[in-house]
């Protein structure tokens, strides 16, 4: 079996591969290396093979994770949350993430903002999460509703909104993901044309379809099984 160092450096092939067929420098893509189930001990093993952002999805467990890790090692490597944040769980964000990419109502917005300048640090940087293929069940705010989000949200000077996040609907063929791809980016350049200049990223595509989402723009792609191999059973 491949090793978490050897998985690593085959995606970071295929997304070297996947710029250049899209005229784009593989430098412009990062890689957000998914651990959400994973032990301390395989993500100190990522970090310790190259990976230098860690996503996770829920506040406790990452928490948790990062105390049983050596802070050396913990420190190398920048952290996303990229699951849906309670606002009840804003408190623990500073000094914890160092981004979050799910911000998805003003009310979080508010309250992570009230808690940054709490904890002492600086700024924290904040994605929003688009909902583009408008499902109920999952979080990110509706694709119209996006211009209005970031009006507001620009206005907390303890948050700095750097771009977008979606997640497509899942158990789809990975191309099918490309028209929701494509509507980030839309979303995007017209907040930046508009008046975000400093709107940069798009995080989007997962191991199944990060090829594709790098060829329509993603400065961020979020993989873990592609890495990390199947997820261990909780």
């Amino acid at each position: 079996m491949a090793s978490i160092r050897e998985r690593l450096e085959s995606v970071r092939e295929r997304i070297a591969a996947a710029a250049h067929r899209a005229g784009r420098r593989p430098e412009e893509v990062r890689l957000v290396a998914v651990s959400k189930t994973q032990s301390p001990e395989r993500m100190a093993e990522a970090i310790g093979a190259g990976a230098g952002i860690l996503g996770e999805n829920r506040v406790q467990e990452a928490r948790e994770k990062r105390e049983a890790m050596d802070p050396a090692v913990a420190g190398r490597a920048q952290w996303h949350l990229i699951g849906t944040l309670q606002r009840n769980k804003a408190r623990q964000v500073p000094g914890l993430f160092d981004v979050v990419e799910s911000l998805d109502s003003l009310s979080l917005a508010e309250e992570l903002a009230r808690r940054v300048p709490a904890s002492g640090g600086t700024s924290l940087e904040v994605l929003l999460q688009v909902n583009t293929g408008e499902e109920e069940q999952k979080g990110g705010v509706a694709p119209a509703e996006v211009p209005g989000l970031l009006e507001k949200v620009a206005r907390l000077e303890a948050l700095r909104v750097r771009g977008l996040m979606c997640i497509p609907p899942l158990g789809r063929e990975p191309a099918e993901s490309r028209p929701h791809f494509r509507l980030l980016r839309k979303l995007r350049d017209e907040a930046q044309v508009r008046a975000f200049p400093a709107l940069q990223e798009l995080s989007m595509g997962m191991s199944a379809d990060f090829e594709i989402a790098i060829e329509e723009g993603a400065t961020l792609v979020r993989i873990g099984t592609a890495i990390f191999g199947p997820r261990p059973a909780r």
